[in-house]
């Protein structure tokens, strides 16, 4: 079967590319609704060194994506059904290391094509159904997982006093872990550190906001969750040494492109932990649907999601990713390629 793949071949440029899909052993997907990450962005806009995108290009972009099965050899899944695709692909399993993590894995949309294609095809444990969501909030599935698999990597690292937890960020991501921390440790009081008070007001449902430059002088905190990224990150990085109690765990989740210098001494002198999140594996995104399950849950997810139209054209991919640039959180449209 001829398949269609729109790949990014050079910053803000796609090109159609034709491949052979056979009728092996995988399980073929037609895409249903997308929803673009800032890595995406960060491809279309070519904000990425020039020696990765010579690497990486041409690829097709987006890893979060929901879709409908069409063909299923394993008999796994039912003609029709909703899935959500998983882009982190192990080749191995290993009882230690998180598959996210292992050398051996790749990921599609990072150096491998991602979802942008007509049809998709992969092993059946790369897939997990839902039902009883709405699409466009299925479509931000591998986004929730991931604030999921930051809080497995917290629960496991951090000491049991859980008094209250900080997030700095106000954006999409910083509402993802809050939401999925509430959900996880509903006894410790999250407070949320951010820089933008009409981001800020969406975060209602955690203890305490805080604007960054009006942080108490008697704020502290057991543990900290950065999710900035970019310019950002030093400066939440401060703060939350400077905040945070002794022996406190931070999950750093914000990426950035340039190097970050961060304060050893105050790091060394409160023993605190640095633990990096990226990413999630098959676990996550069960737990992400699990999650997504709850009728509150999947109300305060669709808050961040801004639903542009469908593409049905090159030209519809080139105006999502420009009206994206102009929204506060997570661009989600129907695919009809």
């Amino acid at each position: 079967m001829i398949n269609y793949v729109y790949q990014l071949v050079s910053p803000k440029v796609f090109s159609i590319k034709y491949e052979d899909i056979s009728f092996g052993d995988k399980v073929i997907v037609r895409p249903n609704y997308m929803a673009i990450c800032h890595a995406d962005q960060r491809y279309y806009l070519g904000q990425r060194d020039i020696k990765v995108l010579n690497k990486k290009l041409p690829m097709a972009l987006i890893h979060e994506c929901c879709g409908k099965v069409v063909y299923d050899p394993t008999g796994t899944f039912s003609v029709g059904q909703r899935v959500v695709m998983i882009p982190n692909t192990p080749v191995r399993h290993d009882d230690v290391i998180f598959e996210n993590y292992d050398k051996s894995s790749y990921f599609l949309s990072s150096g491998h094509d991602g979802f942008m294609r007509e049809y998709v095809d992969l092993p059946p444990d790369r897939i997990v159904p839902y039902s009883g969501i709405e699409d466009p909030v299925a479509a931000i599935t591998e986004f929730i997982s991931v604030a999921v698999h930051a809080s497995v990597r917290f629960d496991r690292a951090a000491h049991p006093i859980r008094r209250r937890i900080a997030i700095w960020g106000d954006g999409s991501l910083s509402y993802t872990v809050a939401n999925v921390l509430k959900k996880t440790f509903p006894k410790t009081e999250i407070c949320v550190i951010g820089m933008d008070i009409r981001k800020l007001s969406h975060f209602s449902f955690v203890d305490q906001t805080y604007l960054s430059g009006e942080i108490p002088d008697s704020f502290t905190a057991d543990h900290c969750f950065e999710c900035c990224g970019g310019a950002g990150s030093p400066y939440a990085i401060d703060d939350i040494i400077r905040y945070i109690n002794p022996q406190g765990t931070v999950i750093l989740m914000g990426v950035s492109e340039n190097k970050v210098a961060i304060n050893t001494r105050d790091i060394l002198e409160k023993g605190l932990t640095f633990v990096g999140s990226s990413r999630s594996g098959r676990a996550d995104f069960e737990r992400a649907v699990e999650l997504l399950g709850n009728k509150d849950f999947e109300d305060r997810m669709r808050v961040i999601i801004s639903q542009d139209r469908p593409v049905c054209s090159i030209k519809d991919i080139l105006r999502v990713f420009a009206n994206d640039l102009t929204t506060p959180f997570k661009t989600v449209f129907k695919w009809n390629m």
